[in-house]
């Protein structure tokens, strides 16, 4: 247990914990190509090639289109995320603090999860410029370069922005007025969390990278990122004697690559 606990104790005003604010779980696992149940160190996504068409003539052969495969490594690594809960100490509090450390280290690990995603969208080349918000100019610039990559508009393009960004696009019109996109696609109808838009599944992240004043937002298309599960997460309380203490340990082994570049760009933005 953390060593704030005495914070914790009966004598405060208020009888039950409220966790501190945090994303709780993966936003991103969801949105790229998953790979479960890996055995080993390691695991390959396969990146196909574009095939051609062509003609034959009459009792010729059939043309081959001989598609490349090639073969792209990902490489998991183990995470742990883990807290002592004293025996004592839970007879002076009314709250479940075992429920609230295994929440806490379940939404550490979900973070992670996010993070080995976006680390590994960093190594992509496709980038706008950082000068400026977020901008209609910067978002037309990624949906022509996903059109001119024949990047299927299948519904499966995602577009993750901070909050910064979500507000910036709020300010153009062709993203937030109904005589523009018509009431039904509105960002405010449902909430403020996620709309389609230009092709592009829209929703805010607060995880996403700041250096500096410069913000990494991510649009990619499903296929392009690959995302691997040795072990999803799980969690274990085991008495430690010595310690006289529970010991709540949440793990899971994962990793993430690009499979293929050309399927990902980074809209890049500055924040005061």
């Amino acid at each position: 247990m953390a060593i704030q606990v005495d914070n914790a104790f009966i004598k405060q005003f208020e009888s039950e914990v409220h966790m501190a604010y945090q994303r709780m779980g993966s936003k991103l696992a969801n949105t790229v190509r998953t790979k479960s149940a890996v055995k080993g160190e390691s695991t390959t996504f396969q990146k196909v090639g574009k095939g051609t068409a062509g003609t034959k003539s009459r009792h010729g052969n059939v043309p081959v289109m001989s598609i490349d495969h090639t073969p792209v490594e990902c490489t998991l690594a183990d995470y742990y995320a883990a807290d002592y809960i004293d025996k004592l100490d839970e007879l002076k509090i009314n709250h479940d603090e075992r429920m609230v450390v295994a929440k806490s280290s379940a939404a550490a690990l979900g973070r992670k999860s996010d993070l080995l995603i976006t680390t590994a969208m960093d190594a992509g080349t496709s980038e706008t410029t950082a000068t400026g918000g977020m901008t209609l100019a910067k978002v037309e610039e990624i949906f022509e370069a996903f059109g001119d990559g024949d990047i299927p508009d299948d519904g499966e393009r995602y577009f993750a922005i901070a909050p910064k960004s979500w507000t910036d696009l709020l300010g153009i019109s062709a993203f937030s007025d109904a005589d523009y996109i018509g009431s039904d696609d509105l960002p405010y109808r449902g909430g403020m969390v996620a709309r389609r838009w230009l092709g592009f599944m829209f929703f805010t992240h607060s995880g996403l990278e700041k250096v500096g004043a410069v913000r990494n937002n991510y649009a990619w298309h499903k296929s392009a990122v690959g995302h691997a599960i040795g072990a999803d997460v799980m969690t274990n309380f085991d008495w430690v004697p010595e310690k006289a203490a529970h010991l709540s340990n949440s793990m899971m082994s994962q990793g993430a690559v690009i499979i293929d570049d050309a399927g990902i760009y980074s809209a890049r933005s500055t924040e005061s």
